[in-house]
């Protein structure tokens, strides 16, 4: 019979020991030189003349750099080994699986294209070590939804002013405004306010009406536009900060929840094995009360039997 109990608690202590490597400073540091070490050797590799001259030592170095991302990989999903799908509810951990993982893909490994972007890829693994970092990345993904509805309104006014430019300008500035995609052009980069002064002074010489055109076109959308952005972007930032902080939260509750659950799993062990040993007693126990009983019957004493 298994012995449940033992089971459970053998991944327990698993779980808890690979949790105390695994939340050491020095195991954390180590991981993060291993990635910056990591992203040199792809920088060193950009040279042509060091990469054919210390190829054998660069091939090296990147083996001893996926080996340390495996032993990582191993001792952090052993640390989840009681809870195993805790380690698929954070992101972080999925990522940080796929990216190490596709080390061993052997259609990846034969592509030097993919294999080097998803080298590039393990860099980003340093948010995991740099809280204010993974807050910038969080809040970059929350603000998209925003942000792609920036974009859309930022290109309708940038369509609606290259047609008034191409109508108003197209035949005395044909260079910027000669077709729709020269004028929105001309404004996607008076955009940024960079040629403006030349601009207007070209436009003056056109018509003096030409100032309430680039007035407007500026304040719509170097302004307005841009101030919008910057506002969705914040209220993202705000809202990861407080995602991360009830993560923090969370994760420290976590060890009271996993002694609970702990718990109750060999509180639940116990009751099978009880019930198992019933089972296995309870023919035991019938068969000389069975006899015992004919014994009695018969009006003879059976030898063993208390009566």
């Amino acid at each position: 019979m298994t012995d449940l109990t033992a089971v459970t608690s053998g991944r327990a202590r698993l779980a808890a020991r690979c949790r105390t490597v695994s939340e050491a400073p020095v195991f954390s540091f180590a991981v993060l030189g291993v990635i910056l070490l990591n992203a040199a050797l792809m920088g060193v590799e950009t040279y042509s003349g060091l990469s054919a001259a210390y190829e054998e030592l660069l091939d090296g170095a990147e083996r001893l750099c996926v080996l340390a991302f495996t032993v990582e990989m191993v001792v952090r999903l052993g640390a989840h080994a009681d809870r195993p799908k805790a380690f698929f509810r954070d992101p972080w951990n999925v990522f940080d699986l796929l990216v190490v993982s596709s080390a061993f893909v052997p259609f990846l490994r034969e592509n030097t294209t993919l294999l080097r972007l998803l080298r590039l890829a393990r860099v980003l693994r340093t948010a995991r070590f740099m809280p204010q970092l993974r807050i910038l990345l969080v809040a970059v993904g929350r603000s998209l939804p925003g942000t792609a509805s920036f974009l859309v309104v930022g290109a309708l006014i940038l369509y609606v002013y290259s047609m008034v430019g191409w109508i108003s300008f197209a035949a005395y500035d044909p260079e910027n405004y000669g077709s729709l995609g020269r004028a929105g052009l001309t404004l996607f980069l008076l955009m940024t306010l960079d040629g403006l002064g030349d601009a207007v002074r070209a436009g003056m010489a056109i018509s003096p009406f030409s100032i309430l055109f680039y007035a407007s076109y500026v304040l719509l959308a170097s302004f307005v536009l841009v101030n919008v952005l910057i506002g969705v972007v914040l209220n993202a930032l705000e809202e990861a900060r407080e995602l991360e902080a009830a993560e923090t939260a969370a994760a420290k509750a976590d060890p009271a929840a996993d002694t609970a659950r702990e718990l109750r799993a060999r509180m639940r062990a116990v009751r099978r094995a009880l019930d198992e040993m019933e089972a296995q007693l309870a023919p035991m126990l019938i068969a000389p009360r069975a006899a015992g009983a004919e014994a009695d019957r018969a009006g003879k004493p059976l030898a063993g039997v208390a009566r």
